[in-house]
């Protein structure tokens, strides 16, 4: 009960100065404040993110340590061998200067190796948010918090492939 009339009394405040508000002829309207970021980590101790691109999805743990950067039970060089996918998973700790200051541990499943490293950078940047809320503006800048919508267009029927027409003969 004590909530409805504490509800009550908030709504009769904000009609008060509603009303007072249009009586001066002065109708103001004020930006509400920053969303004040918290910082969210788990009993053990670590933020969590999920990431998504293409059809790949990663489930990323973060927490403080010496760098090292686990994917599916395996170390990074050993999962992603290619260096322009390693240098993607680390696009978030070289732009916020954390370099081998945190622990990654990651698990991804879906899609190719290209969609996976894009997903497990938006889910370490994600989990970099919850560990550490300053570093939103930066990541969000650099735009690592976006999700990628972009996704492989439907094969349609009589096509080839999505657009792709069978071949034509004059002959």
């Amino acid at each position: 009960m004590t909530t409805k009339t504490s509800l009550s009394d908030l709504k009769s405040a904000v009609a008060e100065k509603t009303a007072e508000t249009a009586a001066a002829g002065t109708a103001t309207v004020t930006a509400p404040a920053s969303v004040e970021r918290v910082q969210k980590l788990d009993a053990k101790g670590r933020a969590y993110g999920t990431g998504r691109r293409k059809d790949a999805i990663a489930r990323v743990w973060v927490s403080r340590g010496s760098g090292k950067i686990i994917i599916n039970g395996r170390d990074q060089v050993q999962y992603f061998a290619r260096g322009t996918q390693r240098l993607i998973i680390n696009q978030p700790f070289e732009l916020t200067n954390r370099a081998g200051q945190f622990d990654v541990n990651c698990v991804v499943s879906g899609g190719g190796l290209s969609g996976q490293a894009g997903a497990v950078r938006h889910g370490l940047s994600r989990a970099l948010v919850n560990f550490e809320p300053g570093l939103h503006l930066t990541l969000k800048k650099a735009g690592l918090l976006t999700r990628d919508s972009r996704v492989v267009e439907r094969k349609k029927y009589g096509k080839h492939k999505a657009r792709r027409s069978t071949q034509w003969v004059k002959r």
